[in-house]
């Protein structure tokens, strides 16, 4: 039976968002929304983790939990989804330090 998946992309080569606009829509910029069986939404996301380099991407999609869906992610994001007790929450995690140059005077 379809559901509702929300498929969250940032910096994945064209191909991909060319491959996720076959079976979903994007309703703004590396957002894509639609309704298709577990076993499309699975293989979607195969085809997500597969080329996603250094970009990242984000899944949402109903599941049998306390909050009524789940998360998985791809690449690397400052957000990182955590179980808490069976509660998923999102953990932000410290900013890359720029490393100062000084300029000599």
């Amino acid at each position: 039976m379809p559901s509702m998946v929300v498929i969250a992309t940032t910096a994945v080569p064209d191909h991909l968002r060319g491959a996720l606009s076959q079976w979903t829509s994007e309703v703004v910029p590396g957002i894509f929304i639609g309704s298709v069986s577990a076993r499309v939404r699975d293989e979607l996301w195969h085809a997500v983790t597969e080329v996603v380099g250094t970009g990242a991407a984000l899944l949402v999609h109903p599941a049998a939990t306390e909050q009524g869906y789940a998360i998985r992610t791809a690449g690397t994001r400052r957000r990182v989804p955590v179980d808490f007790n069976g509660l998923t929450l999102i953990r932000m995690t410290a900013a890359p330090r720029v490393k100062e140059t000084q300029t000599p005077s």
